[in-house]
């Protein structure tokens, strides 16, 4: 078995927890968090703490926090030589404090802790300063089912940059689209399965080839309706600017 020791109780730390505890070949022998009533109602499967001072042994020390806590927890851990990664898909492998074995372990996925979740769908980005470091980590990432992807840092700054776009700014699109049916007391619901249409056309075509609607084909009428039918400015801004993007990659007219 690979000993695990978990640092945070975020939702990256909380979903980690749950498919480590469900594994065949990875225990979490420890769990840390500064405050220790985010992680008290698991105390009874696996043990816990808010004292760095009292971590135990483990082959690989995961620290899942805020990015801008990371480099700090690192620094602040009461050992060396040990394997210590963290979750971030910003943070440069660099951040953590040259005293330990460093590696990134990023779970290229979007995490909310009441939301299930099968790791076989998320996949592990991972990057070590040594090459024989790679190995466990790999090891921990096929135990989880999950797809396993080798990456440096300049990679993995660009991955999570492109995750921004597809998840937090597709997701925000979805509340104004969300906010604009409600004006007029229409359904959200029905606009589901496009929603999902589009998440599967991507997955065999390429989303220039996947582009439809009336910017790609310069529905200039359509498009002067839609903005006469948004009521507050910045939804009008949004439209505009996504309306001419599209435009410019398909060689349409400006607006």
């Amino acid at each position: 078995m690979i000993s695990v020791t978990l640092l945070g109780a975020g939702n990256v730390a909380t979903h980690l927890f749950k498919a480590f505890n469900a594994s065949k070949k990875t225990t979490v022998n420890q769990w840390f968090n500064r405050n220790i009533n985010a992680i008290h109602q698991y105390k009874n499967q696996v043990k816990i703490t808010d004292n760095l001072n009292t971590l135990e042994k483990a082959d690989v020390y995961i620290i899942a926090v805020s990015d801008n806590a990371i480099s700090k927890i690192s620094s602040s851990l009461p050992f060396n030589d040990r394997l210590v990664v963290h979750t971030s898909g910003s943070v440069n492998i660099h951040d953590l404090d040259k005293k330990h074995k460093r590696g990134v372990f990023y779970p290229l996925q979007s995490f909310s802790k009441t939301a299930k979740l099968n790791f076989k769908d998320v996949p592990i980005c991972i990057e070590t300063i040594d090459k024989k470091d790679y190995s466990i980590l790999k090891e921990i990432a096929t135990d989880l089912g999950s797809p396993v992807k080798k990456v440096n840092s300049d990679q993995r700054r660009i991955l999570h940059l492109a995750a921004v776009f597809v998840n937090n700014f597709t997701n925000q699109l979805y509340r104004v689209a969300h906010e604009i049916t409600e004006s007029e007391a229409a359904e959200f619901d029905l606009l589901k399965p496009l929603i999902l249409e589009t998440a599967k056309k991507v997955q065999d075509i390429s989303p220039y080839m996947a582009q439809t609607g009336p910017a790609k084909r310069n529905d200039t009428k359509t498009i002067k309706k839609h903005l006469a039918l948004l009521n507050k400015n910045q939804h009008k801004a949004i439209y505009k600017l996504l309306t001419q993007s599209i435009q410019d990659t398909h060689g349409g007219k400006k607006l």
